[in-house]
């Protein structure tokens, strides 16, 4: 991680290339391909992406409703 790096982007770049590893490991040997690879990453970027900041807003949501009450 570089000093450019947050520590979010630092943690969703390591559960995306952990995601990618599960997908790629899962796929059958004659779909590893380079072009499959490329999606998986994609798609694993994107996906961990997604729920972190799903998971962020639901949690602070939540927090903001037991702050009110």
């Amino acid at each position: 991680m570089d000093d450019k790096t947050t520590i979010l982007e630092g943690i969703i770049g390591d559960v995306a290339a952990a995601l990618y590893q599960k997908w790629y490991n899962a796929l059958p040997d004659e779909e590893k391909t380079d072009d499959s690879s490329k999606a998986l990453g994609l798609n694993a970027k994107e996906t961990t992406f997604f729920v972190v900041q799903m998971f962020m807003n639901k949690f602070n949501e939540a927090a903001e409703e037991l702050k009110d009450n």
